[in-house]
């Protein structure tokens, strides 16, 4: 099992909204870029959604995340895990949210990145570090490991994301 950590947030102080991962995948970590791997759908609905496609530059795709209230991060600051699967993610130690929404004092939404991302948030950091009053929802998903649901599918429910963030 090898030991991975995840990268910093994507945040512009003003940030309204947080989507966050469980922890980047092989891909993601060989390239040092958010959903690297060419069949995570997640740019390609950020491009829909706020301009943010995955044909720009990654910087400036960050940029446009930022300039749209949207903040970015993964829920796991380490863990051990053999491939890219959530399933397989062992020994999980989480970042500070505290200090990240204390510094980020205007987002008031969360959505994850997938299951594995809510579920290690509720049971690692909920209770555990002080939060703010937020509104938590899981969406679907973007990885390629979830076939489960059509791409149309899930980019109807990432709408949810633009009622919240400044597009």
């Amino acid at each position: 099992m090898e030991h991975l950590n995840s990268f910093p947030p994507v945040a512009d102080r003003n940030a309204t909204t947080l989507i966050l991962g469980s922890m980047p995948g092989i891909k993601s970590l060989n390239e040092n870029e958010y959903y690297a791997h060419p069949h995570n759908a997640f740019w390609k609905i950020m491009g829909e959604l706020v301009c943010a496609h995955p044909q720009l530059p990654y910087e400036q795709r960050l940029e446009v995340l930022k300039q749209s209230g949207i903040a970015l991060w993964d829920v796991l600051l380490s863990c051990t895990r053999e491939g890219s699967l959530d399933a397989d993610i062992k020994h999980e130690q989480v970042n500070d949210f505290a200090s990240f929404f204390a510094d980020h004092p205007h987002i008031t939404h969360v959505y994850f990145n997938g299951a594995k991302a809510e579920q290690s948030f509720r049971n690692f950091v909920l209770g555990k570090q002080a939060l703010p009053k937020l509104t938590l929802q899981r969406l679907p998903s973007t990885s390629p490991a979830h076939a489960g649901m059509r791409y149309e599918e899930k980019l109807l429910e990432w709408r949810n994301i633009t009622g919240h963030a400044p597009v």
